[in-house]
């Protein structure tokens, strides 16, 4: 047994395990949905189905790169074609877990062109005064698009149940009306790729160190997060909480351990090239007469 994050005892066992065997990191890392979550029982330093080291990573990373760009244009042209389908990673995760830097990672192996990326902050007056899916809609990728969303709806049932900012009542609606929404996207043609990123309690606290004793860094860091840090714990189970209650089969969790920040990017990375190639977007079919505009411009040379 080892220590988990917050000081409670941990077992390592069993995630590590479960890698090798030629299984999808989608398999590995999956959630189970509808059973009891307890993120004490997940080890954040693990690498599960990953490279054996940092270089290691960083190479495949690298080597998938083109990979993911070809099956993005192939997306992005097949929308001209009438295809209505798009993907959305949503990465949730607690203060330092890598949200930001992920997205950095994620479009650096993207066309920006084709990514549409919304970073959800405290609501607007204006967002307020909608119901709380309203705002999230709004940022939904359009056909042929990789939307990424830092946070997401899902701070209407982490921060509104840490902070209590809504009633009981009202939040225990949410979790259904989230599910219902996300069914309704998948309908639509959206492939979700839900990940959380699992930090350590000590993780966590060398990061917002090095945020404190850095100048350079301090833009990042605010007073209040040490007052979040104070309630891990609530956010501890207000996770566990949503993870459980919001994995309909067409948009399960993904848990990735973040502790390392090279697994981290790879992970993701990879998630992403699965379930891409999954969707398997194919280039339309032109609408003209290739070989006569062949001639025609042959013609003219």
């Amino acid at each position: 047994m080892a220590e988990a994050d917050g000081g409670k005892p941990r077992e390592r066992e069993g995630r590590e395990a479960e890698t090798g065997g030629g299984k999808r990191l989608s398999d590995l890392l999956r959630l189970p949905g509808g059973k009891r979550i307890e993120l004490s029982g997940y080890d954040a330093r693990a690498t599960p189905g990953g490279p054996p080291d940092k270089a290691a990573a960083l190479a495949e990373t690298a080597a998938t790169g083109s990979r993911l760009a070809d099956l993005q244009e192939r997306l992005f042209a097949s929308a001209t074609g009438g295809d209505r389908r798009r993907l959305l990673l949503v990465l949730q995760g607690m203060d330092t877990s890598g949200k930001g830097g992920t997205v950095k990672h994620v479009v650096g192996l993207f066309n920006p062109a084709g990514c549409r990326i919304r970073a959800f902050k405290a609501p607007t007056e204006e967002e307020l005064g909608h119901p709380f899916l309203w705002r999230v809609t709004r940022a939904l990728p359009r056909p042929g698009e990789i939307g990424i969303f830092d946070r997401s709806h899902y701070e209407d049932v982490l921060i509104a149940r840490v902070r209590r900012l809504v009633a009981p009542e009202r939040l225990e609606r949410r979790y259904g009306q989230i599910n219902r929404f996300e069914e309704s996207l998948a309908e639509d043609g959206i492939t979700l790729v839900k990940v959380f990123l699992h930090i350590s309690w000590e993780e966590q606290r060398k990061r917002l160190l090095a945020r404190i004793d850095n100048p350079d860094k301090h833009w990042k860091f605010a007073p209040g997060d040490i007052e979040e840090r104070e309630l891990w714990p609530q956010y501890q189970q207000a996770y566990e909480l949503a993870l459980e209650r919001c994995a309909v089969p067409e948009a399960p969790w993904y848990l990735v351990p973040a502790d390392r920040k090279w697994y981290r990017n790879w992970a993701v990375g990879r998630l992403l090239l699965e379930h891409l190639e999954a969707m398997d977007p194919r280039f339309p079919v032109g609408g003209f007469d290739a070989a006569k505009a062949r001639r025609f411009l042959l013609a003219g040379a």
